[in-house]
């Protein structure tokens, strides 16, 4: 009999695998699709040798991710590649702001009046902010905080929705920045905990920056794989799961899945009925003929880049996504170019470009013409840059990747109390009715990103069990 069965090849998955073999159990991983990933794969979506990420392209949990800087991931392939800038948010007018390594010339690009403001928002957390990271991706319950008086000043400042912490800037360009950084979670400005969610992307890129991943985001899945294996732990790919009798005797089984696909497969009936999925995405890949035509300079040497006019535009769009079940008409976007950094993405001379923007849970439209009027606002020419795309909403997501029900990639609503408290209101949420049944998807803290904290944590109470028994 196996110490513990992993059911899904994401990276929480993965990562919870990785951490029960290395404490010495035998485990075993079953995935439905034909490679490891999840939501962090790489693939020839548009034409030969364009490498694009279906999912998660840029990666600022994953460098700050304490359960990856534990692991030797760089022995087996990863290696993390960075702009010149990690993220920029053009303007109409062809200026833009960036998030830089350097919180100064942060700081310097929303100007003389919020400059300082900015730097004593952030520079309070960023001596502490390898342990400050630990301890709240580490929440609930699974470990004391290392530094709790930092944590606590953290969550006096984060708590608030973004829309108050904004409040202490005076100008435009610093509050579109951050309303653009809480959009990354798809949650309204207004939302419970939002300037939390805005000031850790921020913290993250001072720290260690917004990379890509050499190759691809495939990279990351393969490393945590091939670490896996050296470990002795088994991967079966092709192996979709309907029930737990298609599983092999094990003492504890680990689901990174949905909570509705677990509900199902393990027979919990409705004991997930109240949890609740947020907006979809729709996504598009480019293979373009040159790189994109930015108007705003600082655009060009960014590994992301934020669209929106203003926090206006952007809250408009999320409410539209969110809460009035429609496509909004002037799309948010978050968009990636990764052969700016990678050239190994696309032909020489030749790149690949990621985008998306927020659109109903389970809608069935077409976005590609708003998103691209969007792209031409800031980037006139881009079309005539356009060799093929790729398009995904929510139906074609969510056939990808059965965690992303109706498009939602952050598998669940990261919105209200579920944006701490998830997938229930339990202070164990990772266990599940079931006592050697556990969940360690995006569905349980600390949420969303290809960081593989939820399945770490996870693990932890997997390891506490299997002790016991």
């Amino acid at each position: 009999m196996l110490d513990a069965v992993v059911v899904g090849a994401g990276p929480n998955g993965l990562t919870a695998a990785v951490e029960l073999a290395r404490r010495g159990f035998s485990v075993a991983l079953f995935e439905a699709r034909d490679t490891v990933g999840g939501g962090a794969r790489t693939e020839e979506l548009t034409l030969p040798g364009f490498r694009h990420d279906p999912c998660s392209a840029a990666h600022p949990l994953g460098i700050n991710s304490p359960a990856f800087r534990a692991l030797p991931l760089e022995r087996y392939g990863l290696q993390w590649l960075h702009a010149d800038l990690p993220m920029a948010h053009p303007f109409p007018d062809g200026t833009a702001a960036v998030l830089s390594r350097s919180v100064g010339e942060t700081a310097a690009s929303f100007g003389a009046r919020d400059a300082g403001a900015y730097r004593r928002l952030v520079e309070p957390f960023l001596p502490q902010w390898d342990t400050l990271a630990r301890d709240f991706m580490s929440l609930p319950l699974t470990a004391l905080p290392r530094d709790p008086v930092t944590l606590a000043r953290f969550g006096l400042v984060g708590l608030p929705p973004s829309t108050w912490l904004t409040r202490r800037f005076h100008d435009e360009r610093a509050k579109t920045l951050f309303a653009g950084l809480v959009a990354h979670v798809m949650a309204p400005l207004s939302g419970f905990a939002t300037g939390a969610v805005g000031l850790v992307f921020a913290l993250a890129a001072h720290a260690r920056g917004w990379p890509v991943a050499r190759g691809g985001s495939q990279a990351i899945s393969d490393a945590l794989a091939a670490y896996l294996t050296d470990l002795g732990g088994t991967i079966h790919t092709d192996y979709e799961v309907k029930r737990l009798d298609d599983l092999p005797p094990a003492r504890a089984y680990v689901f990174d899945t949905s909570p509705t696909a677990l509900a199902r497969i393990a027979g919990f009936g409705r004991y997930y009925e109240r949890y609740r999925y947020g907006p979809g995405v729709f996504k598009v890949d480019y293979a373009l003929d040159g790189p994109v035509p930015w108007t705003a300079k600082e655009a060009r040497a960014a590994g992301t880049v934020q669209i929106g006019a203003d926090s206006a535009e952007i809250g408009t769009a999320l409410r539209a996504a969110s809460r009035d079940g429609r496509a909004p008409d002037r799309p948010f976007m978050i968009t990636v170019q990764p052969s700016a950094v990678d050239p190994t993405r696309a032909p020489a001379g030749k790149h690949v470009f990621w985008a998306y923007a927020h659109v109903p849970n389970g809608w069935t439209g077409d976005l590609t013409d708003a998103i691209e009027r969007q792209l031409e606002r800031f980037a006139p020419g881009f079309r005539d840059r356009v060799l093929a795309r790729a398009t995904a909403g929510p139906p074609e997501l969510a056939a990808r990747n059965a965690n992303y029900v109706g498009g939602d990639i952050g598998t669940g609503a990261v919105a209200g109390l579920q944006l701490l408290l998830r997938p229930k209101l339990t202070l164990s949420p990772y266990r599940t009715p079931h006592p050697a049944v556990f969940i360690c998807s995006s569905a349980t803290p600390p949420g969303p990103g290809v960081h593989g904290m939820s399945g770490h944590n996870a693990a932890k109470a997997v390891w506490k069990r299997l002790r016991q028994t």
